[in-house]
């Protein structure tokens, strides 16, 4: 009987990961490992780029996706936990990307009742790269398929914690990095 119910188990799971293999994310922007324009750096910091967020799309959302999260993370900011720099949920499963500059919380370029909350910069809304001095950082791009239609997160919610949300919701998850550093 326990082998029957892994079985089980198992034969769920490997199908719910086909079906997470269909959902896609790119940018007409920012090609996977390439290096970031300077338009899409950080303004501050002794970084002088125009801090303008990519164009996203995406596709291929699995079945039973209610909303859509993005974030983007540098894995090697000095910090001993990364560096997110822009956290982006509640975005309608009718979405299927983000035009450039949508970033900018003022502009309104997100779908209505998208939040951007707060970032390592301490500030909602996208924050480009500005890595110190050394090798090159690996941005992380990434979109989750999620079970719910919307999160529990406001403009002022640490990153971490929309982590944490995310963590318990993602059905399936598309990533691509790009690198910056000077």
């Amino acid at each position: 009987m326990r082998i029957g119910a892994a079985v089980c188990v198992l034969g769920v799971l490997l199908a719910g990961g086909a079906r997470a293999e269909g959902l896609s994310l790119s940018s007409p922007d920012l090609a996977d490992g390439a290096t970031i324009p300077a338009k899409y750096v950080f303004k501050g910091f002794g970084c002088t780029g125009g801090n303008v967020s990519p164009a996203l799309q995406w596709s291929g959302a699995p079945a039973g996706t209610k909303s859509f999260a993005l974030t983007v993370y540098d894995p090697d900011a000095p910090t001993g936990s990364g560096w997110w720099h822009w956290v982006v949920v509640n975005l309608p499963t009718s979405a299927s990307g983000l035009r450039e500059g949508a970033g900018n919380p003022k502009a309104h370029l997100t779908p209505p009742g998208t939040i951007q909350s707060r970032t390592d910069f301490g500030t909602p809304g996208y924050g480009g790269p500005c890595p110190p001095p050394g090798a090159p950082h690996h941005y992380v791009f990434t979109l989750f398929a999620l079970d719910v239609a919307s999160l529990p997160i406001k403009t002022d919610t640490p990153a971490a914690q929309v982590g944490f949300n995310l963590h318990f919701h993602t059905i399936a998850k598309a990533s691509f990095t790009a690198l910056y550093g000077h």
